[in-house]
């Protein structure tokens, strides 16, 4: 028998290999079948329509699902519309209560969980047992805790109705758990589509939803790519939520346009891991090693670009290969197991093919000396160093279970090279300088920020993307609030309104020409709220010294009375002053979460925003749009109705006599069907808001697929700007932002 010592010194276990049993039981009484699960109830699919389900470590066949299409889609649909109806009828409270047992049935069946996922998607038994699994469980009790919450803290908002989930990223049960939770907790019904590899846990999950008491039909699933198709065209979907590659992200967005759907979209990433001259370095190889091989790299925040400061380099990689070597790979279900399997063959294609490629282009390429099983889709621990900006491989999404390292000198030469990527969802930052730590984390264009550690996971805290790595976030109010919608009625836009004659009034800029002013007036941003919140109290005074001016331009009331036209000067001016008054109070929180961390919500603008006015209330509407939007530090290009053009442009100059520097608002006239589609498709606008009617809506979102820019329409709603419920909010503030969070650990 080995020594103590020895065996520390080669990590070599014995075979502990979790009991697969319980979950071969499941699978036998299904007959290794599973038609789409609808209504409460599994339907039988055609033989010739099948997806083969295998284990990844080995190619055993684990079962057979059906490929479901418009057919199967069409009936899950119309279950969860009618189990809608009664659902979103009960009180928040009722709805808790059925998700607080659910929370409970999956707790007491969490080791027949974890072992379907690790079995399912070759992620390591340790990752689903104690990450996955515990998070979807808690994303399920949060959820039902904002339910119980939802009259009061969400009052004037309703369901938004049938949802649809897709995911084409099998990487375990928690993220897909955040998503239904929230979705059942505001109201909603919901049909999945789970990936095409992993199904499994998915299915169970909705047996656990029918035994926990909750209505048939509420959660629907229907497997197969076809079935997503047929999910996202399906007329009676209200909001689709997409996980997965960028390209297929974008078909999303171009299908959706103009329908009126709600869209959230998880996609690609790559996760910067600054490391500088002071960090704890052998705490940053642990947290590397954990983000880098976590599900074998297919985890949404992993990826990992290590950025390492020079001076520290080479005894960080001699650290991190040395841990590396340690990794034992193998069977999913081996205790001992740190790296699984890649999910299928294009996979191991795909990474052979990036490490070939970066050793082509100057890289560095060690890998581990794994013990590599003969059987299943293994590939070894890798490091590649030397990478430089520039090589192919710096960009691409990784995807599996590889680091590639770039040194920098400076931490501003850090947050370049951080910055300098088309994806945005998570960061890591090693320091013991707080400050340092700090300054970058509020500097990198991540949602999330962990510093001196990596992974960390609440169901309180939101996750999700920014720039190319998408929009909407799980969990967290704001990943509850994704499912909620303001309940204003709908009415018509009128559709004969009074246009101006611009013949004789020049352009204030060119579209490109406004924004590149917008992207140069990033010191907006810089200033504290305070300071932004100043200069709008001196504009709604401006406005109110000149109102009888303003109401008499022409169009300023719709072609109304001279005292209508003065009243909505008078109502802009109130307007103003109350996104005066947030400016410095629309503030984050201090998330609560796990014990000796310090969670930090933070509300950051959006960016260089296009805001597309209604032709209604051209006044009032124009600064309703706006004064939220540079309250919160954005920048933006305007186009206002075309009813009172001339009004627009006298606010602007307002605007400049009252400290609001040049670019922070640019005005653009003219039709708003030949400027949206320019503005839409701008990469450097971050975000559009289209309150211009529904015209010309569906090109807008079309080319606004380019950069997966943030977007927000009303649909044709028609709206009273005077009213305070719907022409003022926290919800135009909502909108304006978006949350970072950052983990800050302390003590021992």
């Amino acid at each position: 028998m080995a020594a103590v010592t020895e065996i520390l010194e080669t990590m070599d276990y014995g075979p502990a290999r979790e009991s697969d049993a319980a979950v071969r039981d499941w699978l036998a009484r299904h007959e290794g079948a599973f038609g789409p699960l609808i209504d409460g109830g599994f339907h039988a699919a055609a033989d010739s329509e099948r997806l083969t389900v295998r284990n990844p470590a080995t190619g055993e066949v684990l079962a057979q699902v059906a490929a479901g299409g418009a057919a199967e889609i069409a009936a899950a649909v119309g279950a969860a519309k009618t189990a809608f109806e009664a659902w979103s009828a009960l009180p928040g409270h009722r709805r808790a209560r059925h998700l607080y047992a659910l929370a409970r049935r999956l707790e007491k069946r969490a080791a027949f969980f974890a072992v379907l996922i690790s079995l399912e998607t070759g992620r390591p038994l340790r990752d689903s047992r104690d990450i996955d699994l515990p998070l979807a469980i808690q994303h399920f009790e949060h959820a039902a805790g904002w339910g119980e919450l939802v009259e009061s803290e969400f009052a004037g908002y309703c369901p938004l109705g049938v949802c649809g989930e897709i995911s084409a990223r099998a990487g375990g049960l928690s993220v897909l758990a955040g998503k239904i939770a929230s979705a059942l907790a505001a109201g909603n019904s919901l049909v999945v589509v789970p990936p095409e590899r992993a199904p499994l846990s998915a299915l169970a999950l909705a047996e656990v939803v029918a035994e926990a008491g909750l209505p048939s039909g509420v959660v629907n699933i229907v497997t197969g790519e076809a079935a997503g198709a047929a999910l996202v065209a399906h007329e009676n979907i209200a909001r689709i939520g997409f996980t997965g590659p960028v390209a297929r992200g974008r078909e999303i967005r171009k299908a959706l346009a103009g329908t009126g759907k709600e869209l959230a979209l998880d996609l690609g990433t790559t996760t910067p891991f600054l490391v500088f001259a002071d960090a704890d370095l052998d705490a940053a190889v642990e947290s590397l090693v954990d983000g880098s091989f976590l599900s074998e790299g297919h985890s949404c925040c992993a990826g990992m670009r290590l950025l390492v400061q020079e001076g520290v380099a080479e005894r960080l990689h001699t650290k991190l290969k040395r841990r590396m070597a340690k990794l034992q790979i193998g069977d999913p279900l081996e205790i001992s197991t740190d790296c699984g399997p890649l999910a299928d063959d294009a996979d191991l294609t795909r990474l052979t093919g990036l490490v070939a490629m970066a050793g082509a282009e100057g890289a560095e390429v060690w890998q581990a000396d794994a013990n590599i099983p003969g059987e299943g889709r293994f590939f070894p621990p890798t490091l590649l160093s030397d990478v430089a900006p520039a090589m192919g491989v710096a960009e691409a999404e990784i995807a599996g279970p590889i680091i590639r390292s770039t040194t920098f000198r400076t931490p501003d030469e850090a947050l370049k090279l951080a910055n300098h990527s088309r994806y945005g969802r998570a960061a890591a930052v090693f320091s013991e300088n707080a400050g340092l730590a700090l300054e970058m984390a509020t500097k990198l264009q991540t949602s999330v920020v962990w510093v001196n550690g990596t992974n960390f996971f609440d169901a309180a805290v939101g996750v999700g993307g920014v720039k190319e790595s998408g929009f909407g976030r799980d969990g967290g109010r704001e990943g509850f609030s994704g499912y909620l919608k303001p309940a204003w009625p709908r009415g018509s836009i009128p559709a004969d309104l009074p246009k101006t004659d611009l013949s004789a009034v020049s352009k204030t800029k060119d579209i490109n020409g406004a924004v590149d002013a917008a992207a140069k007036a990033a010191g907006w941003a810089a200033m504290s709220g305070h300071q932004r919140g100043q200069r709008l109290y001196r504009l709604a005074e401006t406005l109110e010294a000149r109102a009888s001016e303003l109401a008499a331009r022409p169009g300023a009331a719709n072609g109304g009375s001279a005292e209508a036209a003065a009243e909505e000067v008078a109502f802009s001016a109130a307007r103003i002053a109350y996104y005066a008054a947030w400016a410095d109070r629309f503030d984050g929180a201090v998330h609560s979460t796990r014990a000796r961390h310090l969670t930090i919500a933070i509300q950051e603008p959006l960016g260089v925003m296009g805001i597309l006015c209604p032709p209604q209330a051209p006044v009032l509407g124009l600064v309703s749009l706006v004064a939220p939007a540079i309250a919160m530090g954005n920048r933006v290009v305007v186009v206002p109705s075309e009813a009172a053009p001339l009004a627009a442009l006298d606010f602007s100059q307002a605007l400049a006599a009252c400290g609001v520097p040049a670019g922070v608002v640019n005005i653009v006239t003219g039709d708003p069907l030949d400027i949206s589609a320019t503005l839409g498709g701008h990469d450097d606008v971050a975000a559009c808001w289209h309150f211009a009617g529904p015209d010309g809506l569906a090109d807008f979102e079309r080319e606004a697929a380019g950069n997966l820019k943030v977007i927000w329409s009303v649909d044709g709603r028609r709206i009273d700007w005077r009213d305070a419920g719907e022409g003022q909010g926290r919800d135009y503030l909502v909108h304006a932002t978006q949350v970072k969070n950052i983990w800050m650990p302390y003590g021992a």
